[in-house]
């Protein structure tokens, strides 16, 4: 999982005042992109900040148009966003990036990256040394209960031998 530096982050709000450089990734925020989204055509990758509160069906068919789906955390205790990451891996098979913003700690890491997040960003009290570890705590898991990341280990198929 990708660890974002805001100063670092190549895309850029289309709210801002800044202009965007010409390489740069445009990020609209969900009304932005409701508003724009019917004669988008931009040559830029764009993005867009999704509310937890929406249901991730309302982006579906946006899908194909987006280079990066930011789901925005309001709070860690708040596990909607986990849901939404894992349906656009699973059910719209969606291969772009989605990324982890808000109120996002730690803690959140591994699971976030289990259920399909590629990228976050901490919130600014959280340390980033921590975040390697915590990343680092689980290198597999038994379950198969993800389709986002599927499991590192699975039952073998039993042999069958032919008897002449």
């Amino acid at each position: 999982m990708k660890l974002i530096h805001t100063a670092d982050d190549p895309w850029c709000p289309a709210a801002s005042d800044t202009p965007c450089s010409s390489a740069g990734c445009v990020l609209m925020d969900w009304p932005q992109w409701q508003a724009a989204r019917e004669g988008w055509r931009r040559e830029q990758p764009t993005g867009v900040v999704f509310p937890i509160d929406v249901d991730i069906e309302a982006l579906a068919g946006d899908l194909g148009h987006l280079a990066l789906v930011a789901i925005a955390f309001p709070k860690w205790t708040d596990g909607r966003g986990y849901s939404q990451a894992h349906q656009l891996r699973s059910r719209y098979r969606f291969r772009g990036e989605i990324r982890a913003t808000g109120d996002v700690v730690v803690d959140m890491l591994p699971l976030l990256e289990r259920t399909g997040f590629d990228s976050a960003v901490l919130r600014a009290d959280q340390c980033v040394d921590a975040a390697h570890r915590a990343l680092g705590f689980f290198s597999a898991y038994y379950q198969g209960d993800s389709q986002a990341r599927p499991p590192l280990f699975r039952r073998a198929a039993p042999t069958v031998k032919e008897t002449p």
